[in-house]
């Protein structure tokens, strides 16, 4: 009996840190479980909670938090699947108008769509490092500004650390679902 109680509290021990840090709101990816589990990759991201959750054949391997669309640019819901990966993206559409002569920024925050380019100055797109597209031009991408509430224009930010575990584990036509 002794022996039996020591193998489930060594089994239970081992799960309890990922367990607990998924429902507690942490960060984590289990990099061995991701390489050892059998089955594809999926993603599913829940705009209530602002958590992406990866999974590899339907086990939990990791969670990060996330900022999903802002008002006006909300994240749609719905069910993806992963178009492309770019390890080094710039957004074509937000990004800052940059002095030709100096390299410093004239006008930050701009939207190609909407804002005319100064003369003697370039586009920069914003950075997108490990960019994950999945609806569009609507992608998971890492950012140093994650609030855990909706704030990006359409994109799913996450931490730059998290955002590297789910691109190296990530594959073009995985799914990606986006639930409220």
């Amino acid at each position: 009996m002794a022996v039996w109680m020591l193998l489930v509290g060594t089994l239970v021990g081992s799960l309890w840190p990922s367990l607990a840090d998924a429902h507690s709101g942490g960060n984590w990816f289990d990099d061995q479980a991701a390489m050892s589990s059998s089955g594809s990759p999926s993603i599913r991201i829940d705009l209530s909670e602002q958590k992406a959750y990866f999974y590899k054949g339907g086990r939990l391997v990791g969670v990060s938090l996330v900022s999903s669309g802002k008002q006006g640019f909300r994240t749609s819901p719905g069910k993806f699947r992963v178009l492309a990966k770019r390890p080094n993206h710039r957004s074509s559409i937000y990004g800052s108008f940059v002095d030709r002569n100096t390299g410093r920024v004239v006008k930050a925050d701009v939207d190609t769509r909407k804002h005319r380019r100064p003369a003697g100055t370039y586009y920069r797109g914003a950075k997108m490092n490990h960019y994950i597209r999945f609806n569009g031009g609507v992608g998971l991408h890492a950012s140093g500004h994650v609030p855990r509430y909706p704030a990006s224009h359409g994109c799913v930010r996450m931490p730059p650390h998290m955002a590297r575990k789910f691109f190296q584990y990530s594959r073009v036509g995985m799914p990606v679902t986006v639930t409220h």
